[in-house]
């Protein structure tokens, strides 16, 4: 990764929050002490920024300059809260249209199903903020300038977004393989919001026991499963498609 995409130093990252800067991750030594790295914390805290503890050996990797135990990599885009964003939706007189990314890894699926989803009208994606893809140039090369329109929360955890959903009156479907009903058979006119798993383990169990409806694609082939962006894809669409013909 390019060093233009990290800040380095206690002061610096404080000022870069001050001043709106998006973080996708902090990297903070160990043992850091000092009254700036206790003033730091707070701040990180307010943002909702993830913070890595390291060895002091993984900053020095990073960069060669005086980074005082603190090395935050900046976002290239704003992050949204999902609690600001479907309370919007409604008030505009939109059916919220949502693609949650449960532990997702490969930034170049992630760009992909974020280029589709904008494609579509899907509203937001929404990403956790620890063990996911986080929008880095690599994901925003892969998603053709989509990342750039998409809005993207991110949240602690996708079970608590999934709850917040479902008390928002968002039906959430799980895109899974364990069920016997095809993505066909599932209603998406009304407010709905697609999960997608990680691209080995798939969605984890917690998430899966929240979901309202489960939907299958059927395969006939002999490997028994699509790549997670092409997936997406085709649930995507299945919900124009219907929105599309009720109309």
């Amino acid at each position: 990764m390019n060093n233009s995409e990290y800040i380095f130093g206690i002061r610096a990252v404080m000022e870069a929050l001050q001043a709106g800067k998006d973080l996708n991750k902090v990297f903070v030594k160990k043992d850091l002490q000092g009254d700036l790295a206790r003033e730091l914390m707070p701040m990180l805290r307010e943002h909702e920024v993830p913070v890595f503890r390291v060895p002091q050996e993984k900053l020095n990797r990073i960069t060669r300059k005086n980074h005082q135990g603190v090395i935050a990599m900046l976002s290239p885009v704003t992050y949204y809260k999902l609690d600001q964003i479907v309370p919007t939706l409604y008030e505009e007189g939109l059916l919220p249209f949502i693609v949650l990314l449960d532990g997702l890894t490969d930034t170049r699926n992630f760009g992909a199903i974020a280029r589709t989803a904008e494609c579509a009208g899907v509203h937001t994606v929404v990403i956790p903020d620890r063990g996911s893809v986080t929008v880095n140039a690599d994901a925003e090369k892969t998603s053709a300038g989509a990342l750039m329109h998409l809005p993207v929360c991110r949240v602690r955890s996708i079970a608590d977004a999934v709850r917040y959903l479902k008390d928002s009156g968002v039906k959430v479907v799980a895109a899974t393989e364990k069920t016997d009903s095809f993505y066909t058979a599932v209603d998406y006119t009304g407010p709905v919001a697609i999960v997608m798993g990680a691209e080995d383990t798939g969605i984890s169990r917690e998430v899966l026991a929240l979901c309202d409806d489960r939907a299958a694609i059927p395969m006939s082939g002999t490997i028994g499963s699509l790549n997670v962006s092409v997936a997406a894809g085709v649930l995507i669409y299945e919900v124009v498609r219907q929105r599309l013909a009720a109309e």
